[in-house]
């Protein structure tokens, strides 16, 4: 009889311990995957006109854009180099969209504020850069 109070017991204290460690680690991960989802890893500016915005996806509509960053005046006697960047808006950011969309029709030169998450999600966007400021750029400066 005694021996079978200490295997109850023993097998209490397992199962206790079994718990805490379980919640501790859904806890932990939560906290992880929240970091990631809302941490920003970068913030900055990008400078150039913006060539596309197009609304994607199959399962998650996404807004996803393009900019042609283009060097200018950084090289002397050289045309200037193009380069291409992907970006995605959040869908709450009507605003954003709208002015994008806009800059996009005209072909002016924009600057567009960003910010670098830890990860990319599928219903955010498919890149880890988001755009959260249009700012634009007077012909006469």
């Amino acid at each position: 009889m005694e021996s079978e109070s200490f295997v109850k017991k023993t097998a209490r204290t397992t199962m206790k311990i079994i718990k805490r460690v379980l919640v501790i680690a859904l806890v932990l991960g939560l906290g992880v995957l929240a970091f990631m989802y809302w941490g920003v890893y970068e913030r900055g500016v990008m400078a150039g006109k913006v060539l596309r915005v197009t609304e994607k996806g199959m399962v998650f509509k996404t807004y996803e854009g393009k900019i042609s960053l283009e060097s200018f005046g950084a090289l002397k006697g050289v045309s200037p180099v193009a380069e291409t960047f992907d970006f995605s808006i959040e869908p709450d950011q009507t605003e954003v969209i709208d002015q994008l969309q806009k800059v996009s029709l005209s072909g002016e030169r924009v600057n567009l504020h960003f910010v670098k998450r830890y990860m990319k999600f599928p219903w955010r966007g498919d890149t880890a850069y988001f755009i959260e400021k249009v700012e634009r750029v007077n012909k006469s400066e």
